[in-house]
């Protein structure tokens, strides 16, 4: 197995693991499942027009909840999502 080198940043890495093959360097075959609990998804901020009237009912909705109103936004569209099944 080749060594794997040191890396001065992520997009070095990045772009390293881009145009070579891992298993030059790693032994897949002895690879165990790994659980990861504390990491968190990676986010995007996006803009997002929508009427007041919608947003303040929104916001009542997540008062009453006790939680921010853009995390009862995102728990929404996840559940609609799984309800269609994609």
């Amino acid at each position: 197995m080749k060594p794997i080198p040191d890396f001065a940043d992520e997009a070095e890495e990045r772009a390293f693991w881009e145009t070579n093959d891992s298993t030059d360097y790693l032994d897949w075959g002895k690879a165990r499942p790994a659980r990861l609990p504390n990491l968190k998804p990676t986010t995007k901020t996006i803009s997002l027009r929508l009427p007041i009237a919608l947003l303040e009912r929104i916001r009542i909705e997540a008062n009453r909840r006790d939680v921010p109103y853009q995390s009862l936004i995102k728990d929404w569209l996840t559940e609609d999502l799984n309800r269609l099944g994609r």
